[in-house]
């Protein structure tokens, strides 16, 4: 279920970021997203007992949070003013191989085994058919500003994705999820703020639909997809997580063909069909090899209140 939100929702948020910005400047239509969904998190998680978390904690959530959904999803935010969202998709769907790499090279993580490095491999020639060359080769010039953020944003992902595996962060992953998105939405108001937004930000003319992507993205992009991400983070390999991004365009197209009318052509069902065989040959390459995520990392659903068997036995350690 985890990957199925991480799948499907975050697929069909590329539609929604465009409507959201048409008529909300993108650092408060972002920052507003994880407030909204960082305070119902957070009241949501204490409610149900999560104590109150420590300075350390808070430390970490603000760099994960900072990495992850100010530097990343908001430049994302910002680019997709300036950059198609088929250019946008593409250069997302590198965040699998910076996590493998520096997983590999920077955390102590395991040798990427051939079948994940075939699947990798596929899942970006996949994304690349998806866009076409036409993409780089039309005559419209790509905005070099937009790709560089683009690209920078992707980078970012990865490494808090990563840092948030071994980051100090309160037990009750919901608690922790919710800081995370109440600091990145404290960096992208301030963001907002240095830029001029608010002084030009003018709330009645917001268009209605507008209004409803930001509701959309703050329970379902935030709320589910986001706390699902985090998760899974937490309990599966980094490489099986990021097949997110190799799957997210083509849930974007069939959403698009579906609900917009959009085309949906043969190159777009081959891409589509190599993008899975990327993600099959990712997933059974890890099955073959049966190892652990990392078990002092791995922690499940509980109630907030009780630790987790792991952390027990870290306890008594």
């Amino acid at each position: 279920m985890a990957f199925a939100a991480v799948y499907v929702i975050w697929g069909s948020t590329y539609l929604a970021i465009r409507f959201g910005v048409a008529t909300i400047p993108p650092f408060i239509m972002a920052g507003t997203r994880f407030a909204v969904a960082g305070g119902l998190l957070y009241a949501w998680a204490r409610l149900r007992g999560a104590p109150a978390p420590v300075a350390r904690e808070w430390f970490s959530a603000a760099v994960v949070g900072a990495l992850l959904l100010f530097i990343a999803n908001g430049g994302v935010t910002w680019a997709e003013q300036r950059v198609a969202s088929g250019i946008a998709a593409l250069l997302a769907a590198t965040v699998p191989l910076w996590m493998v790499v520096l997983d590999w090279t920077l955390h102590g993580g395991a040798r990427p085994r051939p079948g994940i490095v075939a699947g990798l491999a596929a899942g970006l020639i996949g994304v690349i058919l998806l866009v076409g060359p036409a993409q780089f080769f039309g005559p419209e010039r790509l905005d070099m500003v937009g790709i560089t953020v683009l690209l920078f944003a992707s980078v970012s992902w990865a490494v808090g994705s990563l840092y948030s595996r071994k980051a100090v962060l309160p037990a009750s992953p919901l608690l922790a999820t919710s800081m995370e998105m109440l600091a990145g939405a404290a960096a992208l108001y301030t963001l907002a703020l240095l830029t001029g937004e608010f002084s030009t930000f003018h709330p009645e003319a917001v268009a209605v639909r507008s209004w409803l992507a930001v509701a959309y993205l703050a329970t379902f992009g935030s709320i589910i997809g986001f706390s699902a991400y985090v998760w899974l983070l937490r309990v599966a390999h980094a490489s099986r997580v990021a097949t997110y991004a190799y799957v997210n365009p083509v849930i974007a197209l069939l959403l698009g063909w579906a609900l917009a009318g959009e085309a949906f052509t043969p190159q777009m069902l081959v891409a589509a069909g190599v993008i899975i065989l990327g993600v099959v040959l990712i997933i059974t390459s890890q099955s073959r090899d049966g190892s652990p995520a990392r078990p002092a990392q791995v922690r499940t659903f509980t109630p907030v209140t009780s630790h987790t068997t792991q952390e027990a036995a870290d306890d008594a350690r």
